[in-house]
């Protein structure tokens, strides 16, 4: 969090790489698919004609032909590094358990095709590092005694390779790929409204990047393959073919037991141990009405909308999946009976989180703003996972917490402040684009700035709101927008005519 924090004063929030690692892989495999569908074009099989054919690129048509190769070559290795990062930024802020096993789960088969199609990619090349690679690899394949005669045979000597090979080898190098496109799609199943495009402005930049990199330091051959003589020595390129000089150190038999007890390791990593049990949400069909908006929101296809079943005049129901709800409460604050002003009867939304009922939380914005004095008392909305607010609490500061702030509904904050309960509000949670569970965030700003139902109403001044997104990282910034936002309040003064300008922490 310190580390993106800082990338968020140099590309700022919006284009923040790290905030759209994953979006920023599958950009770069569409780079890797347009540049290879262009290589393939003037492709040709055969010994030497593979060679020769991708020297014409790099050499005489280096202004096209050179640029789209060297394209494939560093995407396909920023997709390699875009995936790692993406895999280690998951597990450090814990989003691989519990609901989430199941995109964790589809990712682990990912890396191996990608790794697949990288080195079957580099033997097309028949230069001396494709010699290497096919040596290295039908030697770790000889190892598992699942062919009848060594395959590494094949290398001993030129007469024993020939079209047919490179055609095999472009066949695995196109149909991996595909598959690979087919097992991304199955990865984001239960992910709703998935981001796979990064922000226009770092997809520009990224490519450009890439662009000055392939005129800067093209990719070239290494000399053509002979298999009379020994690979030796070659440039790696380390994001795909790491695995063979530990093949030459450890041995095959290390190599693979190493490969499959990580590959292991990482499926069950979503149980070792498992996320803390959580009460999924409950529906309640007495004030249900089908509205849908519970389950458009959701961010893990949580929730269904099915046909009634209680005979209501509606005509459909939420049900909620237990085995995928995370207990993020955004469906709480995405429900139009979700609000704090009902008093007939008892505070039952149609959609409720048991552990932290809206009634509950009615009660303790109540209990904590009877207590407030001073001339701008506040009511600050924080989550669980973020920043944490309670230690802002004082005379004139009141805190309640929510596992997500995407689960106040904004009638809440025209409750305190039509009750006159505070002088302002502050709304807190993850940093812009860092939301924990993806998409809370986005929907509470759209609801307070009116592009999403439940919409804040426009009686409430929005000068006596302030939101300031903060990670846990970001306590000193948070208590310094808090300290300005009370000296505003205090000019304001009593709750009265109010100009509806929303304040942010930016003074926008």
């Amino acid at each position: 969090m310190w580390i993106e924090g800082w990338f968020d004063h140099i590309f700022g929030q919006k284009w923040n790489p790290t905030y759209c690692l994953g979006a920023l892989g599958y950009y770069y495999f569409w780079i890797v698919s347009i540049s290879g569908i262009y290589v393939y074009i003037f492709f040709d099989t055969g010994i030497p004609a593979a060679f020769l054919s991708v020297e014409y690129l790099t050499n005489e048509q280096w202004w096209l032909g050179g640029i789209m190769r060297s394209l494939h070559r560093y995407a396909s290795d920023a997709m390699v590094a875009m995936m790692v990062l993406h895999i280690i930024r998951e597990f450090a802020f814990d989003r691989y358990r519990g609901g989430r096993w199941f995109s964790w789960i589809t990712g682990i088969p990912m890396i191996w095709l990608i790794i697949i199609a990288g080195m079957t990619g580099y033997w097309l090349v028949w230069d001396v590092l494709a010699q290497y690679v096919g040596e290295s690899t039908t030697e770790l394949l000889d190892w598992i005694p699942i062919f009848g005669e060594p395959i590494a045979r094949n290398f001993l000597a030129p007469s024993h390779i020939d079209g047919r090979f490179f055609t095999l080898m472009t066949f695995t190098h196109i149909f991996v790929p595909l598959f690979l496109l087919f097992v991304m799609w199955i990865h984001l199943q239960r992910v709703a409204h998935s981001r796979i495009n990064p922000p226009r402005g770092l997809a520009i930049g990224t490519f450009i990047m890439l662009m000055v990199l392939s005129l800067v330091v093209p990719a070239t051959s290494q000399g053509v393959a002979d298999l009379s003589v020994a690979p030796s020595p070659v440039a790696l390129d380390w994001f795909y073919l790491w695995v063979f000089p530990l093949a030459d150190i450890f041995g095959p038999g290390m190599v693979w037991g190493g490969l499959f007890i990580g590959s292991f390791l990482l499926l069950i990593t979503p149980w070792l141990p498992p996320a803390k049990k959580v009460t999924p949400a409950i529906v309640d069909l007495g004030n249900c009405n089908g509205c849908t908006r519970c389950a458009v929101d959701c961010p893990f296809n949580a929730i269904a909308m099915v046909k009634r079943s209680d005979g209501a005049a509606f005509e459909h129901e939420a049900v909620v999946d237990p085995d995928v709800c995370v207990a993020c409460g955004i469906c709480v604050g995405s429900c139009p009976t979700a609000t704090p002003f009902r008093r007939a009867g008892d505070l039952v939304p149609g959609i409720d989180l048991p552990d932290l009922s809206l009634a509950t939380m009615r009660e303790k914005v109540d209990t904590a703003t009877a207590k407030l004095e001073g001339p701008a008392r506040l009511m600050v909305f924080g989550c669980d996972k973020a920043l944490k607010v309670d230690k802002f609490r004082g005379k004139d500061i009141a805190t309640i917490s929510m596992p997500c702030a995407g689960m106040l509904p904004p009638s809440f904050i025209d409750y305190v402040l039509s009750k006159k309960m505070t002088d302002g509000v502050v709304v807190t949670g993850c940093r812009r684009g860092e939301c924990h569970y993806r998409l809370g965030q986005i929907w509470l700003e759209e609801r307070l700035d009116g592009n999403r139902d439940p919409r804040l109403r426009k009686r409430v001044p929005r000068d006596r709101i302030l939101r300031s997104w903060a990670s846990a990282t970001d306590g000193r910034s948070f208590e310094k927008n808090i300290t300005k936002f009370k000296g505003d309040i205090e000019l304001l003064g009593p709750y009265g005519n109010e100009n509806p300008t929303e304040k942010d922490e930016a003074g926008q």
